[in-house]
């Protein structure tokens, strides 16, 4: 396996990063039942050298679910018939999941809703009541 080329200043060394195979459920016919065709790609978090520490944190919080509690990120993939696309599909989440983690965050500024948006919403609240009152009058 190569290395994983996320960024220019960014590069996962391949000795970082595990590959292995299994059955798959996914398409394929009878041929499922015969080829290791889902490729399951490791990677140990908590060995790594090769992230900032606000990358990590926001990596940790992103992919929550598929990290193990020994601090190895777990991604999976059984959508196509061959090991190589599978695997390539894994690599591709990666790239995507710390493409995701590497953008800064940017804090959201409180504003106030507007004189309009405010009337707006009384209007609309003032809609819904009448159309209730209606409807309990006609029953009456």
């Amino acid at each position: 396996m190569e290395d994983l080329i996320i960024t220019p200043h960014l590069t996962i060394p391949a000795s970082e990063l595990q590959a292995s195979f299994a059955r798959s459920g996914g398409p394929g016919g009878q041929n499922v039942n015969k080829v290791n065709s889902k490729a399951v790609l490791r990677w140990d978090l908590a060995q790594t050298q090769v992230l900032f520490p606000q990358t990590m944190h926001r990596l940790r919080a992103l992919a929550l679910n598929r990290i193990t509690d020994e601090g190895v990120l777990v991604l999976s993939c059984q959508v196509h018939r061959e090991q190589s696309r599978n695997l390539q599909a894994c690599r591709d989440m990666l790239r995507g999941l710390l493409l995701e983690a590497m953008k800064p965050v940017i804090p959201r500024k409180p504003t106030r809703p507007s004189a309009g948006s405010k009337r707006r919403r009384l209007q609309e609240k003032k809609q819904t009541g009448e159309k209730k009152k209606n409807r309990s009058e006609r029953w009456e």
